[in-house]
């Protein structure tokens, strides 16, 4: 559990691909009003596969970790695959799961991540 903690941790603190892109091919918008959580996603494709992404936004240390841990995991991977990814995924990548009341948070980058479906 510490080391679930630590990872966390460091990915909140030192977010992986925390930036905008510029000339992005696409650009996606995810907020959860309940919390107030936001996450833009930035995506450059080439061949059908994911050639750069990156993302801002402002959120607690569960949302931020996990769009951090999400954009290392599906760089280079087919869009098909990624837009097809589910909660159990995300845990699986996070290295567990989450609290109940924090799944919203856990899942947010995963939300606008599935909007990928093209």
């Amino acid at each position: 559990m510490d080391l679930y903690r630590e990872h966390i941790l460091e990915h909140w603190q030192n977010p992986q691909n925390f930036r905008e892109m510029k000339k992005a091919d696409l650009v996606v918008d995810q907020v959860n009003p309940l919390c107030g959580d936001e996450v833009t996603f930035y995506f450059k494709f080439e061949k059908g596969k994911i050639k750069d992404v990156s993302f801002v936004g402002d959120g607690c240390a569960i949302s931020v970790a996990s769009a951090s841990i999400l954009s290392e995991f599906i760089k280079g991977k087919k869009v098909a695959v990624v837009g097809k990814m589910t909660g159990e995924d995300v845990f699986e990548i996070l290295g567990g799961p989450v609290a109940p009341a924090r799944l919203k948070c856990a899942f947010l980058p995963l939300e606008a991540i599935r909007k990928l479906r093209v």
